[in-house]
């Protein structure tokens, strides 16, 4: 490494930008790669960009689309636009923490533009795990409608308290405005596969700048 002396007489050139970078990364796209040969690698990519076009053709009538190209295709992923929403005070995060009680991690979050969502299917999945996530958005889509337009509560309602636990849908008192089923089962298949958030709301910005170490202190590393 150009800033400090690793790898003893036998060191390689550094591969990562900290000194002590961990290769094993690399035996992973590495080892990928291999498997699938030059073929695979072609076909792997093909999947990946009929996959975020499918997606894209199943929600583009009801979210905006960013950076389509010419032919209104976009390669292996692409940016749904969800500013258009602030107006009802519906905000991304509100969004994406109600796609956990649908049962997924969202995806990247407000990169490349603010408020928006980057989805990148990759090759690997099926089209019912395709078809699910469409649902799910879709069923968020007719959640933020029903904020919108005044049917539910602009405050107390399932988007503005997602994710939803199993400590909280099982407490022996129910306070909010909406039915327990629908905070914890939007889409029916939910009912016999759902995964199950540990925590419910965080205020991320409030965490982002508090930050608190629940690590042992340093001197429990140190060896006599």
């Amino acid at each position: 490494h150009v800033m400090v002396k690793t790898g003893g007489k036998k060191a390689i050139s550094a591969v990562s930008a900290a000194p002590y970078g961990s290769t094993s990364i690399l035996l992973i796209s590495y080892g990928y790669i291999k498997m699938l040969g030059r073929d695979g690698v072609k076909k792997a990519t093909e999947y990946a960009i009929l996959n975020a076009n499918y997606l894209k053709s199943r929600l583009e009538s009801k979210f905006k689309i960013l950076y389509t190209a010419n032919s209104g295709r976009v390669a292996h992923e692409f940016i749904m636009d969800m500013r258009v929403f602030k107006v009802g005070g519906i905000e991304i995060d509100d969004i994406v923490k109600r796609l956990i009680d649908y049962g997924f991690h969202a995806p990247t979050v407000s990169f490349p533009v603010a408020g928006t969502l980057m989805i990148e299917p990759t090759e690997s999945e099926p089209l019912a795990e395709l078809d699910r996530f469409c649902d799910a958005m879709l069923g968020i889509l007719n959640e933020i409608e029903e904020v919108i337009s005044g049917d539910v509560d602009a405050k107390d309602n399932v988007l503005k308290n997602a994710p939803h636990t199993q400590e909280v849908l099982l407490a022996d008192e129910w306070t909010r405005s909406y039915p327990r089923s629908k905070a914890a089962y939007p889409v029916k298949s939910l009912i016999g596969n759902k995964f199950w958030a540990s925590v419910g709301r965080v205020d991320n910005a409030f965490g982002d700048r508090n930050v608190v170490c629940v690590c042992p202190p340093i001197e429990s590393y140190q060896t006599v």
